[in-house]
């Protein structure tokens, strides 16, 4: 991707790579990946194993996403059996604050946009009728 010449970006403007970088930061599994690596650095293992129901496929193409973006940092040992670890740059700890404020409106909130989403669904069934 081809990013133009500016120190900031304009997320409004439909051209600007910001969009991109929102959708990235905002995926449900970008959220929880930097929630995980927030005090150390973990293994594809621990971090499959915290995360409920993320395939490895998934997983693999988010943190390789992370680490292209400069978000993660993912470190190769030369040891038999391999080992890996990725853990958080200081840009993705800059992420944290707000990722974890997201997640927790997200859980404060879940009843009450369910609860939303039925008595919508019930009008929407009504007027169908």
């Amino acid at each position: 991707m081809k990013v133009r010449d500016s120190r900031e970006g304009d997320a409004f403007d439909p051209e600007c790579p910001t969009r991109v970088i929102l959708d990235r930061v905002g995926d449900k599994w970008t959220v929880l990946i930097i929630e995980i690596l927030d005090d150390s650095p973990k293994r594809f293992g621990e971090i499959r194993q915290a995360i409920g129901g993320i395939t490895p496929k998934v997983l693999t193409s988010t943190l390789r996403s992370l680490v292209a973006d400069g978000l993660v940092t993912r470190q190769s040992f030369g040891e038999v059996p391999p080992r890996v670890e990725y853990s958080l740059t200081d840009l993705g700890r800059s992420l944290q604050a707000p990722v974890t404020a997201l997640r927790r409106w997200a859980e404060r909130n879940v009843a009450e946009l369910i609860e939303n989403r039925d008595r919508q669904a019930e009008i929407d069934d009504a007027q169908a009728r």
